[in-house]
C-alpha cells in the first residue's frame, strides 16, 4: 500500500514553539505507523503544491493578538483558491499556542477551513497561558491520532 503524505504547517517562532513541532513529528513517526511520511513545512515556505500532494494536515499557530500568526494567515492567503477545489475533504488538525484563551485564533482558522471545505478530525488543539511541558505531550498524541487515522485509513 503507498504511503500517506501527511503534510505539518506549523509557526513556530521560538525555541518552545519549535518544541511543539518536534513533539508534533514524534507523534506523527511512531513506530507502529508504517504506512505514513511526515513533513513540517514552516508557513512561509509551504505552497499550493505540498497541500495538493497530502493526504492529511496539521495546522499549527501561535496566538498573535487574538488571531493567528500572519505567517498562517499568509499560507491561507496563497493556498487558497489554488487548492480550493482539488483538495476538499482533506482531513485536517490544529494546535494553537495561545498566550491568552485562543478564541479568536481558532475562529479566525475554523472559518478558511470552512471555506475550503476540509474536515476536522479532532476538536482544535488549544495550549493556553503560560508554558507547561504538558503541551509536548498533548502535541504529540494530536500527531500521533493523526497519523495513525491516516495509517489504518480511517481517513
Amino acid at each position: 500500500m503507498p504511503n500517506k503524505e501527511l503534510l505539518i504547517v506549523a509557526h513556530a517562532p521560538s525555541p518552545n514553539t519549535q518544541a511543539l513541532v518536534e513533539a508534533l513529528l514524534k507523534g506523527t513517526q511512531h513506530p507502529d505507523l508504517d504506512k505514513v511520511t511526515s513533513r513540517w513545512v514552516a508557513p512561509l515556505e509551504a505552497t499550493p503544491e505540498d497541500v495538493l500532494a497530502a493526504d492529511a494536515i496539521i495546522l499549527g499557530t501561535t496566538e498573535n493578538l487574538g488571531y493567528m500568526s500572519g505567517a498562517l494567515k499568509d499560507f491561507f492567503d496563497r493556498c487558497y483558491y489554488p487548492v480550493l477545489e482539488k483538495k476538499q475533504g482533506l482531513p485536517c488538525a490544529l494546535y494553537i499556542r495561545a498566550g491568552l484563551d485562543g478564541t479568536g485564533t481558532r475562529r479566525a482558522v475554523e472559518s478558511i477551513v470552512t471555506g475550503l471545505r476540509w474536515n476536522w478530525v479532532q476538536e482544535p488543539l488549544t495550549l493556553k497561558g503560560e508554558w507547561q511541558e504538558s503541551f509536548l505531550e498533548d502535541v504529540e498524541e494530536l500527531g500521533l491520532t493523526v497519523a495513525a487515522g491516516l495509517d489504518s485509513g480511517v481517513f
